[in-house]
């Protein structure tokens, strides 16, 4: 007969789970994720749980670049890609377009998701990092990549000498969390598009950082997968603008498949060497 689990084995099993997006089960009642927002109940508060299950159900990682999951439906959005388009040339700056996206209720997301993460680290800066969508704890802080993954991204940036607090300007594709962290569906995409391209314009970055497949895939408008197009040098065009952009694996997808870290540093010394030209 084997032992028992230890509580470090439950709370593993716990956050792998949790990273997967594989909460719905400590709801009351089932929740159909491939419904629109407006038609999924709202989950009741979890059941009380040991200290430890608790902290690893409070650090979902953000959306998962490489895994395929089925599409939702598309969502009867109340506003059309052509109001998005319109609102985001209206923004004359970073903050009109922060406002404009706060005050925008045309995307399903927004209805449940806590807050609208727009953007964090520095203005101005060199470096525009852009992921895909934010995780539980972007949701909850408002600002992108600031769970596990997060932090897993902060420290190999820092070893390169880059920084948010320095040279470094985040973003993410999508503002709103998709519900239980799954991937955003095309129509939410396509809506959300010309914010981040509005974002791009305005933060007039001299080089772009794509983060995670739907990053790369939006951007570039391109169907090769993260983990063919990673550490290979691009060109972001868009609004009379060309933008050297390095496609990177999602730190989300690397805390899964550690092994894949050392493709992530050969990336980055590719960064650090185009930053020394």
């Amino acid at each position: 007969m084997t032992d028992s689990l230890s509580r470090a084995d439950i709370v593993d099993m716990l956050r792998q789970h949790v990273e997967a997006g594989c909460t719905d089960m400590l709801a009351d009642a089932p929740i159909d994720h491939f419904s629109t927002p407006e038609s999924v109940p709202e989950a009741a508060p979890a059941p009380i749980m040991a200290d430890a299950a608790a902290e690893a159900i409070a650090a979902p990682s953000s959306a998962q670049p490489d895994i395929a999951k089925p599409e939702a439906p598309a969502q009867a959005n109340a506003a059309t890609d052509a109001d998005t388009q319109a609102l985001a040339a209206a923004a004359d700056g970073l903050d009109d377009l922060r406002t404009a996206m706060e005050n925008f209720d045309g995307c399903g997301l927004k209805k449940t998701a806590k807050n609208t993460v727009f953007c964090d680290g520095v203005r101005g800066a060199k470096i525009m990092l852009i992921g895909e969508a934010p995780g539980g704890d972007e949701d909850r802080e408002g600002k992108p990549f600031v769970g596990r993954s997060g932090q897993l991204l902060d420290a190999m940036l820092a070893a390169i000498g880059v920084n948010r607090a320095e040279n470094l300007y985040i973003s993410n594709i999508i503002a709103w969390r998709p519900p239980g962290n799954r991937t955003p569906s095309a129509d939410e995409i396509a809506l959300c598009k010309p914010f981040i391209a509005r974002h791009i314009a305005l933060a007039k970055p001299d080089i772009l950082l794509l983060v995670g497949n739907i990053s790369n895939k939006t951007l570039l408008e391109t169907e090769t997968g993260i983990t063919k197009l990673r550490g290979q040098w691009q060109n972001y065009q868009a609004d009379g603008l060309s933008i050297p952009a390095l496609p990177l694996l999602h730190p989300a997808y690397v805390l899964r498949r550690p092994e894949t870290k050392s493709d992530y540093w050969q990336d980055l010394c590719g960064l650090k060497t185009r930053l020394a030209d």
